[in-house]
């Protein structure tokens, strides 16, 4: 059962557990039933780092737990998410959580943003992956009550939001993690299914016989090693008076082998994560009609497995793209890219004001990035300041590339319009960027290169070791506050 949050202005009788904020910078701490101080806790071990905690008992049997917040000055909305998350970890024994941490934030960020950022961090600090375990022990917490922070109308909504928001990326966290064997094309065609049929919205599926018709041939060719089929999943939400519309498209390999182009054993031990931009994008679309904004919202996500076999895709074939241009696959393990054209050539046929999308696509984004920050490039500026404004109230770090058009000779083909891999050894996250750009037909455009921060090798405060979620924060702020007019000073 999800958390359920609500507003109070005091400590209900049924918490068992009460969280306090504490400034590593500050002598006392306000709202705790019992004496603390800096002194008593400093000499427990507790210094208030962000994320920290210390449960000490108070007389009435309620465990105070002191939850580091670094310095009082630099508060802003990830610590906020941070700190809950840690509060929710610490209590995760408990039934009845009760957060006064909201008040830690005043002055410095907005009171419902603020609730909507301690929502969020309850929600991911308490996911667990356990489908497969049969000794699972999940986190107890059935519902979480608020106090202080502001009026309790904005409080409450920004919890509501928070909640939904962080909701949705466990949705994505959950497809990321389950196994390839399980989470196939057709499995990603049924979440879809059920997400249009809990939120209303249109669902289109083109199947292997419509990819053909649609002359897909980027998509089938990276299918055609498999015995699974593949799948374009298109959502659509369109609220009357729409404003603008944008196009979010996910890469949807479920499981990657390399293809003939095979990867190391160790290399294929986490691919079940290469359909990261596709659950990104689908659990955006299951929280997007909760938020109702006035933009159309189309999700695409182009779904295969990447197999080697007697029919699969050959270094040195030739694919013909949805939008006419050829393709020579030198490299079948650079599959994303082939997917991803057919995807944005049907995205700009609809002719959109913007176009996103979400990919594991380079190793090389990882090398130049490491494994917590995901790439963004694109060919507007505009877009892409909205991008990356998003990414930072959602807490998603994003860090621009160019697209060089020097570069443009490096995908240059001798037999065909181009070809799937750049220079060897250079600038390769730039290369498959320079090559999706051959596909959106001048629409507004961001690409954002997720290969590092879809799938987390350790835990970090609310981002837990697997599938991250990484993306569904950013494409939910953007899309609440999209405009497609340039920003004034």
């Amino acid at each position: 059962m999800p958390i359920s949050f609500s507003v109070a202005a005091e400590v209900p009788s049924d918490a068992a557990v009460l969280a306090v904020a504490v400034f590593s910078d500050r002598e006392t701490v306000d709202g705790a039933p019992v004496e603390l101080n800096m002194g008593f806790l400093e000499a427990r071990s507790f210094a208030g780092k962000v994320g920290e905690t210390l449960p000490v008992m108070a007389d009435d049997g309620t465990t105070v737990l002191a939850v580091g917040m670094g310095s009082a000055s630099d508060v802003d909305l990830d610590r906020i998410r941070r700190a809950a998350s840690a509060a929710v970890k610490a209590a995760s024994g408990a039934t009845t959580l009760a957060l006064a941490l909201l008040d830690a934030a005043a002055g410095t960020v907005d009171v419902e943003e603020a609730a909507q950022a301690l929502a969020e961090g309850v929600v991911l600090g308490s996911y667990q992956f356990s489908a497969y375990k049969s000794d699972a022990k999940p986190c107890s917490v059935e519902s979480v009550v608020v106090l202080g922070g502001g009026p309790e109308a904005d409080v409450q909504a920004g919890l509501d939001r928070g909640a939904a928001i962080g909701r949705a990326v466990c949705l994505a966290r959950d497809l990321v993690n389950t196994p390839a064997r399980d989470m196939t094309p057709r499995v990603l065609e049924e979440v879809a299914r059920a997400v249009a049929d809990e939120h209303g919205l249109e669902l289109t599926v083109w199947d292997e016989v419509r990819l053909a018709e649609e002359r897909m041939g980027g998509l089938l060719g990276v299918a055609a090693g498999s015995e699974e089929p593949p799948r374009l999943l298109q959502l659509t939400y369109d609220p009357p008076g729409a404003t603008a519309t944008v196009v979010i498209v996910g890469k949807g390999i479920t499981f990657d082998s390399g293809g003939l182009s095979l990867k190391t054993g160790e290399g294929m031990m986490t691919m079940k994560c290469d359909m990261g931009g596709a659950a990104a994008v689908l659990a955006a679309m299951s929280v997007v009609p909760v938020l109702s904004p006035g933009v159309k919202v189309v999700a695409l996500a182009a779904c295969t497995e990447n197999m080697p076999s007697g029919t699969a895709t050959r270094p040195g074939d030739v694919l013909t793209i949805r939008n006419g241009k050829t393709v020579e696959v030198l490299n079948t393990d650079a599959e994303g890219r082939l997917v991803l054209a057919d995807a944005l050539s049907i995205a700009a046929e609809m002719q959109p004001d913007a176009i996103i999308d979400l990919a594991t696509l380079t190793g090389a984004c990882i090398v130049a990035l490491g494994r917590d920050i995901a790439g963004i490039m694109g060919n507007d500026d505009v877009l892409l300041d909205q991008v990356r404004a998003a990414s930072e109230r959602a807490g998603e770090e994003l860090w621009p590339l160019p697209l060089p058009s020097r570069y443009r000779k490096h995908i240059d083909s001798e037999v065909a319009d181009l070809k799937n891999m750049g220079a060897a050894g250079q600038a390769g996250t730039l290369a498959a960027g320079l090559f999706l750009q051959e596909f959106v037909d001048g629409v507004p455009w961001a690409h954002l290169d997720i290969a590092g921060p879809a799938f987390a090798s350790e835990v970090d405060g609310y981002v837990p070791k697997g599938g991250t979620g990484f993306g569904v924060r950013t494409l939910v702020e953007l899309i609440s506050g999209y405009s497609d007019s340039v920003p004034t000073a």
